[in-house]
């Protein structure tokens, strides 16, 4: 017994090191990548450095303390937390209905699937200038079609307006999302097998009621997947605000994510130290928002299964 175990022991050890040995390339790739460009914003973060990017020492939290002192972060807080619950939360909803529609057998359903995916395939900075001309206030094809129709009695600058631009930001940031979403779900919904549903028409379950009972549970893992991806995407998405509030002065429709580039390069700061500050808070924020969703969702599960028991 012991000799069969001692002659295992090379043999498990060996195994182990030739995973290291394929596993060594991803892991290389995963460190310069991610690590090494965290540690270097960490770094940045606790330094000073001139207009043109030199490093001038550490200067350790003084970047931090100076970012809370900035009177713009209020407001690019509560425009980044709009930003993504708005967009996530109406993308989500939109898409649950559209990935049970392209779930249904209908003609031309391969057709509807493909035209879904060209918003997601398409370059955001060219689907973001598209939106700059529809949403164009002497030329749009928004307020053409909103005035023809008398649904609007004036053209109306939808990027120009502080009470319009967070809105005509979102509706883009939706459209790009929901093709993503929708294939996550779709797949999700694909997974689920049909005895469930045979059992819930045996049962007498209304269309409502098995949707509510039977397909909304077993989405979970594939609703878990996308409200998390469209988090953290949402949050680092800079092309959308960026060209469509471009025009803007000042911060006051910004996010974290471009109030970051300019605070960089854009603004009077021009400040990469400062600017290094914040990309750390914003990793944060996204860790804080991610875990926080999942906790909740494993509390309503942990709450279910003690009430089923």
């Amino acid at each position: 017994m012991r000799a069969e175990a001692s002659a295992a022991a090379p043999r498990v050890s060996g195994r182990r090191w030739e995973a290291l040995l394929w596993l060594g390339p991803s892991l290389a790739l995963i460190g310069g990548v991610v690590f090494y460009p965290a540690v270097a914003l960490v770094r940045a973060s606790l330094g000073r450095y001139s207009i043109t990017g030199v490093y001038q020492g550490s200067v350790g939290a003084e970047n931090y303390a100076r970012l809370l002192e900035q009177p713009a972060l209020p407001t690019v807080l509560a425009n980044t937390a709009v930003w993504v619950t708005a967009v996530v939360s109406i993308t989500v909803v939109i898409s649950l209905a559209l990935a049970q529609l392209l779930n249904q057998d209908f003609p031309g359903r391969a057709l509807v699937r493909w035209a879904l995916i060209v918003p997601w395939a398409a370059s955001l900075i060219m689907t973001s200038t598209l939106f700059v001309w529809i949403y164009d206030y002497y030329f749009g094809a928004l307020n053409q079609l909103l005035t023809s129709l008398h649904v609007l009695p004036q053209p109306v600058d939808w990027l120009g307006e502080d009470t319009t631009v967070m809105g005509a930001m979102i509706a883009v940031g939706i459209f790009v999302s929901l093709p993503f979403t929708t294939y996550v779900l779709l797949a999700g919904l694909a997974g689920i097998p049909g005895e469930v549903y045979e059992a819930a028409r045996v049962d007498g379950a209304s269309t409502w009621a098995t949707y509510r009972l039977v397909t909304l549970p077993l989405l979970q893992p594939a609703l878990l997947v996308a409200v998390v991806l469209n988090v953290i995407y949402v949050f680092n998405s800079f092309p959308i605000v960026w060209t469509l509030n471009d025009r803007n002065p000042g911060f006051g429709h910004d996010t974290m994510i471009t109030y970051m580039y300019k605070i960089a390069f854009k603004s009077a700061l021009r400040d990469v130290g400062l600017a290094a500050a914040l990309g750390v808070v914003n990793v944060a924020l996204i860790l804080v928002a991610v875990v926080a969703y999942l906790r909740t969702v494993r509390w309503d599960d942990d709450a279910a299964a003690a009430g089923s028991a």
